[in-house]
């Protein structure tokens, strides 16, 4: 999708950038995606008037964070792109509260906030993305999540086109799912955390930072987990088990390291991820019974 021209202009009117003809292939982890406009989102105060030209001009967007769990369509795609661009570190703390920038990086946020004595997140340290991806898929790993942290929210929310602030109260936060509307937009979150020493946060990232390099393609091109584990199981575990470690469909493969990764080995298409997904989702179901649900969220044309 091409913003047009009366878009483009009323954009530069509010010192807002347009970045034409962007690959997507190049903003996701999974190097997966087709072509598109990409407006940046440097002043939150904006958004609301973007939003309002965007509905104005008919013009469909989704909003891009980190592009780490998304598999993206592949051709000319059918909407525009809205980003926040990445803050560094977008982390202030006072106390034992941390202010967040959605847009900053997950891995970064849990360092600063360790350098400031600051735990409680070290299972987070190795999840790629931004901490507003985070926050709407209430992001964990090692025994971690974000959701018992968050004291407050502020978002963009499209049902009122206004800019807002949540309580951690007001949010639903569960498995890998939170109560935001889909076309809500992150922007800044306070987190409380517990006092902890440096170096014994230290410690704790270390230990899970092994844990992920010997378990996990991190070399590779991939979105993470493909499958929401069900409950009280793996679905890592079945998929190990079906002996589907290096399956593959075209350029995507199931990896030989750990079956809930699926890795672009070289130049796949969204096609061959789609079909690979739905391929071991379809031998798992026959197997065990067991219907496996997406971690990994499917941007469609």
């Amino acid at each position: 999708m091409r913003a047009n021209d009366k878009a483009a202009a009323r954009l530069k009117e509010l010192g807002i950038e347009l970045r034409q003809g962007i690959s997507l292939a190049d903003n996701t982890s999974l190097g997966i995606g087709g072509t598109t406009d990409e407006i940046l989102l440097r002043q939150y105060e904006t958004i609301p008037q973007v939003m309002r030209l965007l509905a104005d001009e008919q013009i469909p967007y989704r909003f891009l964070g980190g592009g780490t769990n998304v598999l993206v369509a592949d051709g000319e795609l059918a909407w525009v792109v809205l980003h926040l661009p990445s803050a560094r570190p977008g982390v202030r703390v006072e106390g034992n509260a941390a202010y967040v920038d959605a847009s900053a990086d997950l891995g970064g946020m849990v360092t600063f906030c360790a350098k400031n004595d600051l735990g409680g997140m070290e299972g987070l340290i190795g999840v790629p993305g931004s901490v507003g991806g985070a926050l709407r898929m209430n992001a964990g790993a090692y025994g971690t999540q974000i959701g018992p942290h968050v004291r407050e929210v502020e978002l963009y929310r499209a049902a009122s086109g206004k800019i807002e602030t949540l309580s951690g109260a007001e949010i639903r936060f569960d498995y890998r799912h939170t109560s935001f509307a889909p076309d809500d937009v992150m922007l800044r979150v306070k987190l409380e955390l517990p006092s902890k020493p440096f170096k014994d946060i230290l410690a704790g990232i270390r230990v899970c930072n092994e844990k992920r390099r010997v378990s996990q393609p991190l070399n590779q091109k991939s979105a993470g987990c493909i499958f929401k584990n069900p409950p009280g199981g793996s679905a890592g575990r079945m998929i190990d088990e079906l002996g589907l470690k290096g399956h593959r469909v075209g350029d995507a493969m199931v990896s030989d390291r750990h079956a809930n990764f699926f890795v672009n080995v070289a130049n796949a298409s969204c096609s061959d991820m789609l079909k690979l997904i739905d391929d071991v989702r379809e031998r798992v179901r026959v197997a065990y019974g067991m219907e496996l649900e997406n971690e990994v969220i499917f941007w469609r044309n």
